[in-house]
């Protein structure tokens, strides 16, 4: 089938065109696309995890398919005065700490803290347990406006805090894989950047509504946490 597919901003700068005609397979979802571009053009792949994507006028996330005739356009988040570098993200993509880095690090910053939570082939609580692989499910526009809130406290708690990504992966996730990413950045690493990012996984545990069902020889269950929110997790 075939779509047209525009870049703006800095990702027409890396892909050195405003926009294409491209013959894709039917089927083929903007995930899909995102990774075929990544290989199609090298200097636009360190910034497509990052890309907003809208289809048809309309915002579109990774999993979205695509028609014939589709209209797909590429760009960052789009401008809206002073706010420093924020990431929030619930994906079925490869988290790359690299990439994220590089969208939060500022000339002013000297110091990044970074939390990743990784896939267990064993768990030792509360009785020792083999996991074949995590599956991951998350509520998303709830999830997203969650990760929202979770930066905006972090920001009011310690406001030396420049960057800040909260990046949480869904779907299939196989033992030694990385699930959570959690990175804030400031200019020196006395200026809160280590609580900050304890803050922001031990809060995102607490509100943000994602769930993991564990797979393995035993059997399968799905994992709950024991937080209860109240009236003072509300958000804004």
């Amino acid at each position: 089938m075939r779509i047209k597919v525009l870049y703006f901003a800095t990702l027409r700068d890396r892909a050195g065109l405003r926009s294409e005609e491209l013959e894709v397979p039917q089927g083929t979802s903007v995930g899909a696309l995102k990774d075929w571009l990544a290989q199609r053009h090298g200097k636009l792949a360190p910034a497509l995890p990052s890309a907003l994507v809208a289809v048809n006028h309309e915002y579109a996330f990774p999993e979205k398919l695509l028609q014939e005739g589709d209209e797909v356009a590429f760009f960052p988040p789009v401008s809206g005065g002073a706010e420093p570098p924020t990431i929030l993200h619930i994906t079925q993509e490869p988290l790359d700490m690299n990439v994220l880095l590089q969208q939060l690090v500022l000339p002013t910053t000297g110091a990044a803290c970074v939390f990743t939570g990784v896939v267990r082939a064993v768990t030792g609580r509360p009785q020792q347990r083999e996991t074949q692989y995590l599956e991951y499910e998350a509520y998303r526009p709830m999830a997203q406006a969650k990760l929202r809130q979770v930066a905006d406290e972090i920001r009011q708690r310690w406001p030396a805090v420049e960057g800040i990504a909260l990046v949480q992966r869904v779907g299939r996730l196989e033992p030694g894989t990385p699930t959570v990413l959690v990175v804030c950045t400031a200019a020196h690493r006395d200026t809160g950047v280590f609580e900050a990012a304890r803050y922001g996984i031990d809060r995102l545990k607490e509100i943000v509504p994602v769930w993991k069902k564990e797979v393995g020889p035993h059997g399968e269950a799905w994992v709950e946490g024991h937080y209860i929110p109240g009236e003072e997790d509300r958000g804004p």
